[in-house]
């Protein structure tokens, strides 16, 4: 479904209020020395020379941004690789930094880590320090009162009681079922839910879990937050400042449609680069995960409910390799399914029990339909004539029998733009108002134009 069935309100966390929201959480320190990492000096020993095997000649600063590991972890790092003979130093850099190539042995041990594992990034963190922050940064520390939901949304038309229902099921933290005709603003609000969990949280770049390291930070899902601290000397020699293995990032919010397979909620191996790749319930972490259109995936809905009893319950996650390593997860998300079906269709009367909330959007009023043609015309740059919108709702909708969706003003007013375009006009009219709408609906008979339009809106 669009996103931008309302308009784009105010009101969103800003940096320095959930910077403000965050000054009490312990953040982890930068390691100053390899023991302090938690990880060997044989496995940062394989992450540097697989560097160095991709990108060529590197000196201290680059290995250091490159692993996100302090100058001091690195140089000791570089002297177990220089003892071993698999890195040899290749002169000196501008400010006479010095720069490391590979030796022969070096390439070939290169290649053997890259066949064990094909991750070459940032330094992962452990799965024990991972599971750790997730409890730090919990959801459950977020407090959502109704004044601040209110303050939220004021600028968007939704029913306050609507607003009622989701704002203590995003509280509670327990999965909520949002149902109703496809254009109400399910998807929309759903998404927009994310703005209520103030505060920031850090994401690993990669968590290291039975010697595979996992790929957790994703910059398409993932908000990462400038540190107007950080500078270069700062990120690879001082100890001030958290670990930089960690992104400080927004909380995320993951959404997925039709498109969701069962695969995608188990971790991803990528048979030809050897790497490993989070699955999207982790990727939401400490955040919001949408699971949109339910009912269209590619598998049952049974199937999909099933996969979520466990980390509902018991709050953890179990997920495994592709050698076949088992571990488990904090499962700290707020679980969202949306749908335009019946959820009598789609689930039992078991697993609905495990949905603490299941709440309905329904078509607009007057009133509200109103308020959003009037936002629609603002935001794309037409006069409001509030007789040209009684002439929609009481002519169009009301002769046809279709419901006031929040889609609708958006739509219709951009057919009506284009038009306006084409034809070099200024302003709609009630011509061009039908026309859009003919165009929208096409071109049926008046007797069967309601359930043709329901049947559109039922495949949106």
């Amino acid at each position: 479904m669009a996103d931008d069935l309302f308009p784009q309100v105010a009101g969103e966390p800003s940096h320095d209020a959930a910077r403000n929201a965050d000054e009490a959480m312990v953040l982890p320190a930068r390691p100053g020395c390899v023991a302090e990492t938690g990880l060997s000096v044989l496995y940062l020993g394989d992450l540097l020379v697989k560097q160095l095997f991709e990108q060529g000649v590197l000196d201290l600063h680059q290995l250091s941004r490159g692993t996100a590991l302090a100058g001091s972890v690195v140089e000791e790092i570089c002297r177990f690789l220089r003892d071993e003979g698999r890195v040899e130093v290749r002169g000196q850099g501008s400010g006479g930094v010095l720069r490391f190539g590979l030796t022969d042995r070096g390439r070939a041990s290169a290649l053997e880590a890259l066949n064990r594992d094909g991750y070459s990034g940032e330094a992962p963190v452990t799965l024990e320090a991972y599971s750790a922050r997730v409890r730090s940064q919990a959801l459950s520390d977020v407090a959502i009162r109704r004044d601040t939901v209110m303050a939220a949304f004021a600028d968007t038309v939704i029913a306050p009681a609507l607003l009622d229902q989701l704002g203590p099921g995003l509280h509670s933290g327990r999965a909520m079922f949002i149902h109703g005709e496809a254009g109400t603003g399910k998807s929309y609000i759903a998404r927009r839910l994310v703005r209520l969990l103030e505060g920031e949280v850090l994401i690993p770049h990669a968590i290291l879990v039975g010697g595979k390291a996992v790929r957790c930070f994703d910059p398409a899902v993932h908000q990462a937050l400038d540190d107007p601290g950080a500078t270069p000397a700062s990120q690879l020699y001082l100890g001030r400042g958290h670990d930089p293995r960690y992104v400080r990032c927004r909380r995320p919010c993951v959404v997925t449609g039709g498109e969701l397979t069962m695969e995608r909620l188990e971790i991803q191996y990528d048979a030809a680069t050897h790497i490993h790749q989070a699955p999207v319930q982790l990727l939401a972490n400490n955040g919001m995960l949408v699971i949109d259109d339910l009912g269209r995936q590619r598998m049952t809905p049974t199937e999909l409910f099933n996969r979520w009893i466990v980390p509902l319950e018991e709050r953890r996650d179990f997920l495994a390799l592709s050698n076949g390593y088992h571990f488990s997860v904090p499962f700290d998300v707020a679980l969202v399914f949306s749908t335009n079906l019946d959820p009598l269709t789609l689930a039992d009367a078991a697993f609905l029990r495990r949905i603490g909330y299941k709440i309905r959007f329904s078509p607009l009023s007057h009133d509200a339909y109103l308020a959003i043609w009037q936002q629609q015309c603002e935001v794309q740059g037409l006069p409001f004539e509030p007789a040209l919108a009684e002439f929609v709702i009481d002519e169009l909708h009301g002769r046809f029998g279709v419901p006031l969706l929040a889609c609708h003003p958006r739509d219709l007013l951009s057919l009506a733009g284009d038009q306006l375009d084409y034809r070099g006009g200024r302003a709609p009219d009630r011509e061009t108002l039908a026309w859009a709408w003919q165009t929208y609906f096409g071109d049926f008979s008046d007797s069967s134009h309601g359930d043709v339009a329901a049947n559109r809106r039922d495949a949106s």
